[in-house]
């Protein structure tokens, strides 16, 4: 429980981030796979659904557009209400800053893998099922989620910038330092970095083969025991904040129905 704390607490060292964020890049990986399969669209890549949305407006494929414009929107809302909910738990002290996000995301992962046959039926008006943009949502919620724990140092739903770090520090590692340079001049790589940025893809591609693996064999139940490891990450802080968001809870309910003035 100690442990499980650690990793989604207020409180952030380098050891709990880069674990943390191995976790959830196995995570998303699983999830963009699997909702390929499903809708055949990479709900976390963002730069793709940029483009799309700019060829098909020169083009005029108004549908496209709407498809590429409500997955944009509902990434951009997933990371707001991270935002909103990290800022709302630091301002009352909490330990659940992190895990406020990562409950919300669990939970909707839970119902995506119980009910989301149901979700490919929803018609919305950006012309695409509700599943992408719950899919996307849930990814701008993580993304956001690790960005805000990390100091925008690590990422975990989308590689491209993470395979670009890893090539930089790939080359510092294989640059020939001239014999007899002094040792602030030389080239070094950052190993730490390397290997994190490794095993975010490392992970990212693990989670991808087992997420692809999963839809084609299982459905959508596949997911659930994604929802349930980030409930068990989430939980644990939540455990420890429960007087002070019980607290919370009793003024937002008072704000909303004050008590009667008592008579004279």
């Amino acid at each position: 429980m100690r442990r499980l704390r650690h990793l989604t607490g207020r409180h952030r060292t380098v050891a709990s981030n880069r674990r943390l964020g191995l976790l959830l890049a196995f995570n998303a990986g699983a999830v963009n796979a699997g909702g390929f399969l499903v809708v055949h669209l990479y709900t976390s890549h963002m730069t793709g659904f940029l483009s799309m949305l700019a060829d098909n407006l020169v083009l005029g494929n108004m549908v496209l557009v709407l498809n590429a414009l409500g997955a944009l929107l509902a990434f951009t809302a997933g990371a707001a209400v991270t935002a909103i909910l990290v800022n709302w738990a630091r301002q009352r002290h909490l330990h659940s800053s992190y895990a406020l996000p990562l409950l919300l995301e669990a939970l909707l992962l839970l119902g995506f893998g119980l009910i989301g046959a149901l979700t490919l039926d929803w018609r919305t008006p950006f012309a695409v099922p509700m599943t992408v943009l719950l899919l996307s949502f849930m990814m701008g919620l993580q993304n956001a989620t690790v960005t805000k724990m990390s100091s925008a140092q690590i990422r975990t739903t989308h590689m491209t910038g993470v395979v670009t770090d890893l090539g930089i520090e790939l080359g510092k590692a294989l640059y020939w330092n001239r014999a007899g340079s002094p040792p602030e001049s030389q080239v070094r790589a950052n190993q730490i970095r390397l290997r994190l940025f490794a095993g975010l893809v490392g992970m990212f591609f693990c989670g991808g083969v087992a997420g692809a693996w999963g839809f084609k064999h299982l459905g959508f139940i596949s997911v659930v025991p994604l929802a349930l490891v980030l409930l068990g990450l989430s939980l644990p802080p939540l455990w420890q904040d429960r007087p002070r968001l019980r607290e919370a809870l009793r003024k937002a309910l008072h704000r909303q129905h004050p008590m009667p003035p008592a008579a004279p």
